[in-house]
């Protein structure tokens, strides 16, 4: 009996650890003092939690294609705000803004995506401790 309650009380602490080390804060990854801007085609969706990403294939100035990892808020988070993973067909260009990742790699945290037909939409996270956020 004391061997099943050691596991129990084991087991519980594990899994309230576990969402401290999947889950991480904007300071921790992203540079709030360089925020960036680029336009490009939708090369891939994953529409998935805690995070939903979208990767976008960026011209450059020497005629070379890189691709960006885009990171948003969470999908509950992203449709709430009324944007659907329809939204995103791959191959459509679309312009992103947000902040980049502290290790140089190319990626950002998304802060908002212009659609092909107009809209600019908010796609970052509630409370990421970015510039202007109050939450």
């Amino acid at each position: 009996m004391r061997r099943l309650l050691i596991l129990g009380i084991s087991g519980l602490a594990i899994s309230a650890a576990a969402p401290a080390f999947a889950h991480h804060s904007f300071a921790a990854e992203y540079d709030a003092s360089k925020p960036i801007t680029f336009t490009g085609k939708l090369a891939k969706i994953s529409w998935v939690n805690p995070h939903g990403w979208i990767y976008v294939d960026v011209p450059g100035q020497d005629n070379k294609t890189s691709r960006w990892a885009v990171e948003f808020g969470s999908p509950n988070a992203l449709l709430r705000r009324g944007l659907r993973e329809t939204d995103f067909p791959l191959g459509i260009e679309l312009t992103v803004a947000g902040y980049r990742a502290k290790d140089g790699s190319q990626t950002i945290n998304g802060t908002s995506v212009k659609l092909p037909d107009g809209r600019t939409l908010f796609t970052g996270s509630v409370g990421t401790g970015a510039p202007g956020d109050t939450q």
